[in-house]
């Protein structure tokens, strides 16, 4: 069975920085696009950025320039760099692995 967890969150001040990790337990292939999404409270769930298998990447017009997306296939892991984080940042962050989604983790940016 899949498990996605994703881990890193909390409070920052704006112009901070925080890492989102978010790591795959049971079956992983390194095929398999994965991304982050955010929800910010009364809005619809957004894709932030998304890394592909062969190490391209696309983000959210707003986050181009601050966020960085990686990932490491050998621990199963894929990471969210924030810097130059804003008050519009605030929101839990999913990891999603094809299919699979994690439980979220919030992130909150406030001064």
């Amino acid at each position: 069975q899949v498990q996605v967890v994703e881990s890193g969150g909390g409070l920052a001040h704006p112009g901070g920085s925080l890492t989102l990790s978010c790591a795959v337990s049971g079956m992983f292939s390194e095929t398999i696009a994965m991304a982050w999404y955010r929800q910010a409270p009364g809005k619809q769930r957004e894709l932030v950025a998304r890394i592909f298998a062969g190490g391209a990447t696309n983000y959210e017009e707003s986050v181009k320039g601050r966020f960085t997306i990686s990932r490491d296939n050998a621990k199963n892991s894929v990471y969210l760099q924030m810097n130059s984080l804003k008050s519009e940042d605030t929101a839990v962050y999913y990891c999603d692995y094809g299919v699979f989604w994690g439980q979220g983790t919030q992130v909150t940016v406030s001064s």
